[in-house]
């Protein structure tokens, strides 16, 4: 009412009014604290001596963009470093679910980073993970979550929801645990993220969406996406660095007239190196307008979609009195890039650059040493033998065997379970470089037991002496090794284990990149951009030894996630997720 002076105005804006879907140029926008206190015409009654005017000169003012579902450790960085390298492309909201740090560190784990997540500049919301083991009994994590711990943090301030329920086949199996920790979050008054990877859209899925699941993002078909907009499900649309799903899912609306407000856009996982080169939630925003979706339609997904979704539309997801004042200038919707970000009435960045300190957050000192090995590994521990009537002394190929190899599907999540003849040398099963079949073995990393599960991979295409290991291994986190060599392999998971976790190549006898990530094994201490020049430098690295995939350190990070269609391994052994049981490597 101009009772009392504005903090700030944005004048002459050209309004993204997503809750109408309309663009209504020349318009004010008054901030009193952190909040909206007009949108009209002509602000000029609020503007005091010290009011700061910000002339947006004709350029959009859309809200601040939302990220609906991701996890922060995949981003190798500190919730505090993940803000540092988003915020300037326009994110001014997240919604983490810190489920890795969870499988090394539990519910102290999520606690941490919870605590990070409320000293952020911009809105860290957080869900509280939901499957630690993602399938019990078929892993071993280094920590345990169950309906107790979810009734304990269904209490702390900045939680808001139930991270994504991944045990699938124990929701419509009626697994006690599972519906426990779902009627927690009920009672809570909050939101149960979904994760149903299968492609089995009959009784389980539906067995699944009655279980209580709100929303899902593991859905790589158009049928996918309207399967679960049609059971009331909110349909996440997945872009993050190796994950490309809005191309597909998008569909439903563009081709098959669905209704786009059931629809959330989400990262689920980003590596380092693409947040600092090609951006965030503006860059899934740049690919959906690409994919056909109108330019507010996709804003609306990334906004206001998002905010309804989380009960959470009366603080943000829109430019309207009495939400918090999270606004972006930008010179094009279909070129969006961030020219201003505004977080909570507070100019944060401006053409790119910081305008204000970031917190520091300090991590205890055990919970940068976490990861333990047992001994040194030798190339005897990634060998595989051959069945017992197989010839154990020919110098050569004289024999082969079936074996069950791990099928990457590049940019995409799920793997193929595949069958192949792969031969044998001394008693030993070898993989096949004319096949594109190297090893791929899990290490137990949180109890030093020392043990190895090794099996084979298919999709990396090394053509060197080689290996890479990580201990970012979704989502008991445990370290995988992929070679082409046992003694490379055995170097590679001893260098690793000495510095404490993170990611390295070992090439040719040495060490030729590393990302430290001494924190869980899982996020460097060091600046977003440090970590991301690292990380880029493995994935240099990557390509030297022959491998050309888009972004393999995310394939790499997948290939222990028993929860995801068809094929991967645990510290159990090899594990058929279609069918929900171990196989043999070989048959």
């Amino acid at each position: 009412m101009g009772r009392a002076p504005a903090d700030l105005i944005v004048r002459n804006a050209r309004w993204v009014c997503v809750q109408t879907g309309e663009i209504i140029p020349a318009t004010d926008v008054a901030v009193r604290g952190s909040r909206i206190a007009y949108v009209g015409q002509d602000a000029s009654h609020a503007r005091g001596p010290h009011t700061r005017v910000i002339d947006a000169a004709g350029r959009y003012l859309t809200p601040g963009l939302l990220d609906g579902h991701m996890h922060v450790e995949s981003g190798m960085v500190t919730v505090t470093e993940f803000v540092r390298a988003v915020a300037p492309s326009g994110t001014t909201g997240m919604f983490i679910d810190p489920h890795e740090i969870a499988n090394v560190f539990g519910l102290r784990g999520v606690r941490l980073m919870h605590d990070e997540a409320q000293v952020q500049p911009i809105n860290v919301y957080v869900q509280m993970p939901s499957c630690v083991p993602s399938a019990p009994g078929k892993e071993t994590p280094g920590a345990l979550i169950g309906p107790d711990d979810v009734r304990e943090a269904m209490r702390w301030p900045n939680i808001v929801g139930l991270g994504e329920m991944m045990n699938f086949p124990g929701v419509f199996m009626s697994d006690e645990s599972m519906h426990a920790e779902m009627a927690e979050t009920q009672r809570a008054g909050h939101v149960i993220g979904g994760h149903y990877a299968s492609p089995d859209l009959g009784l389980p899925f539906h067995g699944y969406v009655a279980g209580g699941a709100q929303d899902d993002h593991e859905g790589t078909r158009v049928e996918d996406a309207i399967a679960r907009a049609r059971q009331g499900m909110k349909v996440m649309l997945r872009f993050g660095s190796a994950w490309f799903d809005i191309a597909a899912g998008v569909r439903a609306i563009t081709e098959h007239g669905l209704d786009p407000r059931n629809f959330v856009i989400c990262t689920d996982d980003m590596h380092p190196g693409t947040l600092l080169r090609e951006g965030h939630m503006d860059r899934a925003l740049r690919h959906a307008i690409a994919q056909g979706l109108r330019p507010v339609t996709a804003l609306q997904m990334m906004t206001i979609n998002t905010a309804e979704h989380f009960g959470l539309s009366r603080d943000i997801g829109q430019i309207a009195p009495g939400r918090y004042a999270d606004m972006v200038l930008t010179s094009s919707l279909i070129d969006f890039h961030a020219e201003c970000v505004i977080a909570a009435g507070e100019v944060i960045v401006e053409g790119g650059e910081w305008r204000i300190e970031l917190p520091q957050y300090e991590y205890p000192a055990d919970v940068c040493s976490s990861v333990h090995i047992g001994r040194p590994l030798r190339a005897e521990d990634f060998a595989v033998d051959a069945p017992v009537d197989a010839p154990v002394d020919a110098p050569v190929d004289v024999d082969e065997v079936t074996a069950n190899v791990i099928g990457v599907i590049e940019n995409q999540a799920p793997t193929r379970h595949l069958r192949l003849r792969l031969p044998v040398r001394n008693g030993r099963v070898h993989g096949d470089a004319a096949q594109g079949v190297c090893k791929v073995a899990l290490v137990e990393r949180h109890r030093g037991t020392g043990g190895v599960v090794t099996g084979f991979v298919q999709g990396f295409g090394f053509d060197a002496s080689c290996a890479i290991a990580s201990t970012v291994a979704h989502d008991s986190h445990h370290m995988l090794v992929i070679g082409t060599d046992d003694d490379e392999m055995a170097a590679a998971a001893n260098a690793l284990a000495e510095c404490g976790g993170g990611m390295l190549v070992h090439r040719a006898g040495a060490v030729r990149a590393c990302v430290p990530l001494p924190i869980a094994g899982l996020m460097s201490d060091q600046r977003a951009e440090v970590a991301a020049g690292q990380a880029e430098a493995v994935l240099a690295e990557y390509r030297a030894c022959g491998c050309r995939l888009n972004n393999a350190n995310m394939q790499l990070s997948l290939l222990a996630l028993v929860v995801i269609p068809e094929l991967r391994i645990s510290d159990l052994g090899l594990f058929d997720v279609t069918r929900f049981m171990h196989v043999p490597v070989v048959e």
